[in-house]
């Protein structure tokens, strides 16, 4: 529930969404040569969404712009080095200086989380006609692990402390100035809501009188934590209404440091500190039910997270209070949703239709063409405690060219959209000249729904065996190179070459002594020496033995011919 997790937070895998200012007719052409040239840019498979059954078209999940939205997702495609690389270079210094410096590539593939997002907006034309350009912005989220071991060497005797840390003991760099072609490179630490409430004053009567004790000039003396650098600037966060209280931001500009004097921040705690992020009203999950390879279902449930009761308390209308949600699902072609078979659970209870959901828009599959869209506007009571959706579903039976080379893995159904279109996560600080030149202080600002995302489901299929046509084709080509190669010998042998060749064979294997006997002893009877006949049983088997190759031939062609018919 704060504008960094909720706006840049995304799934696994690719999440492309486009809005297009041309006519209807054209937004599918661009659609597909944004995907190309996004594929070709970031060395990334977005060239699988150019097909209408990868992408669909909300109609709400997107305000304002409806029915120019074109919204597509690939929850298998990883997200590896190749895809940062280019990413990297769309920076003015690129990782060579500035705060890119910090952007190490082992370092960030070794947190928990990490997601890489480009935003591109169009400025439109002026009033005489000329292209005023695109707005780019850059945002990678990383969460990373801070080294525990500076922790344990300065606080050996205290027990379950949370880790000190600095950016060179996160990233293994540090910041050397700001890139040369930048006009401004700051840096900044936000202490969330429940953090500042959390953290022990002697004055501390509230969040506000926490909050002004980490605002004041001795700050750093404070006996909960110490920084390493003195902020440049502090801004304090105007007012909350979803909590007591207010977030503390501490901005760092990077342009005064040098290699000389690099730059550093560090944060080392002095007591332990538990605290809790604040969270959406409703924790969001789906899973899917059922067993076998034909009929399923699945459920989306909601469950309380004991969010706080201020805005509940606002949002009361003639004694009753509700609560918004809005559902948006994508299913692909393959699977078959039946969208009458929607059923609504409130706190374990079946519940009408009618009763909970205020609007519905349904868009069924079709085959090789488009999935299945569903989104869904909820009107639940505040005080839900667990929610749930279910709908029955249908594996289909892919034909064998339509299987991906991993078919036995299973098929990715991609990440449901839950978003609270009534709770925004923004943080209004107090005005001040620097908010106008700084992009990120603006983007905090900005009032944007919390939006949360499900998990990926993983839907196994009915699956062929894929080694059976390797089996008939290494069967067939041996059957055919046995029937060919004996009918090619047996067209081409000669009989009495091969008699000729078994004489001269039997009389190398008589030897020179015999040869020599029988020559002496036909001198000696007055008689000619005969030359080695072989025996003429040798002939006949000859013969019979190729009869017999001819006749086996003939008959597996035959049965050959007989069994394919």
């Amino acid at each position: 529930f704060d504008p960094i997790s909720s706006s840049n937070a995304k799934p696994p895998g690719v999440e492309l969404w486009a809005v297009f200012d041309v006519p209807q007719h054209h937004i599918d052409a661009s659609w597909k040569n944004l995907t190309h040239t996004l594929s070709g840019l970031f060395c990334a498979s977005i060239n699988f969404l150019e097909s209408t059954a990868t992408y669909s078209t909300p109609e709400w999940s997107f305000p304002p712009a409806s029915g120019n939205v074109r919204y597509g997702t690939l929850p298998c495609e990883a997200v590896c080095t190749e895809n940062l690389t280019p990413w990297l270079k769309l920076l003015p210094c690129r990782d060579k200086a500035g705060i890119a410096l910090l952007l190490d590539r082992p370092s960030l593939y070794r947190g928990f989380y990490h997601s890489q997002q480009l935003h591109l907006t169009s400025t439109g034309s002026s009033s005489e006609g000329i292209d005023l350009g695109i707005i780019l912005e850059q945002t990678l989220t990383v969460v990373l692990q801070p080294n525990s071991e500076m922790a344990i060497e300065v606080h050996a005797s205290e027990k379950h402390i949370q880790p000190s840390w600095s950016l060179s003991s996160i990233f293994g760099k540090q910041v050397s100035g700001r890139c040369v072609l930048a006009k401004s490179s700051s840096v900044y630490l936000l202490l969330d809501r429940g953090l500042v409430a959390e953290l022990k004053f002697p004055n501390k009567e509230n969040g506000k009188s926490a909050a002004n004790g980490l605002t004041s000039e001795n700050f750093w003396s404070n006996p909960s934590f110490e920084l390493s650098a003195k902020p440049d600037r502090i801004f304090l966060e105007e007012s909350s209404l979803h909590s007591k209280s207010l977030s503390i931001l501490y901005m760092f500009q990077v342009e005064k440091y040098s290699e000389s004097e690099p730059f550093d921040i560090g944060l080392m705690w002095k007591v332990p500190v538990a605290w809790l992020c604040q969270q959406t009203p409703l924790h969001a999950s789906r899973f899917l039910m059922g067993s076998g390879n034909e009929r399923a279902a699945i459920a989306i449930s909601l469950k309380s997270t004991q969010f706080t009761e201020g805005f509940m308390s606002a949002n009361c209308k003639d004694g009753s209070c509700e609560l918004r949600v809005d559902v948006f699902q994508v299913v692909p072609w393959y699977v078959k949703v039946y969208f009458h078979s929607l059923r609504v659970f409130v706190d374990q209870q079946p519940r009408a239709v009618s009763d909970i959901i205020e609007k519905i828009h349904v868009s069924p599959s079709k085959d090789k063409m488009s999935p299945g869209v569903m989104e869904v506007v909820l009107k639940l009571p505040c005080r839900v405690n667990t929610a749930a959706l279910t709908i029955e579903i249908d594996k289909g039976f892919l034909r064998i060219d339509e299987y991906p080379p991993d078919a036995n893995q299973g098929f990715d159904i991609p990440s449901a959209i839950i978003s609270f279109p009534n709770f925004h996560a923004s943080m209004v600080f107090l005005e001040d000249d620097s908010l106008n030149k700084s992009p990120l202080l603006s983007k905090f600002q900005e009032k944007c729904p919390v939006m949360s995302y499900t998990e990926v489901l993983l839907v196994p299929l009915t699956t062929p065996d894929f080694s059976m046509p390797y089996n008939v084709i290494t069967i067939t080509c041996t059957a055919f190179a046995l029937y060919f190669g004996s009918l090619l010998n047996v067209l081409q042998r000669r009989v009495a070459e091969e008699e000729r060749f078994l004489k001269a064979k039997a009389a190398k294997k008589t030897g020179r002594l015999p040869l020599l006997l029988s020559k002496l002893s036909a001198k000696l009877r007055g008689r000619r020496l005969e030359p080695l006949h072989s025996p003429p049983s040798s002939s006949s088997f000859i013969n019979s033995k190729l009869v017999l190759k001819v006749i086996l031939v003939a008959g597996l062609g035959v049965g050959w011919q007989y069994f394919f018919s």
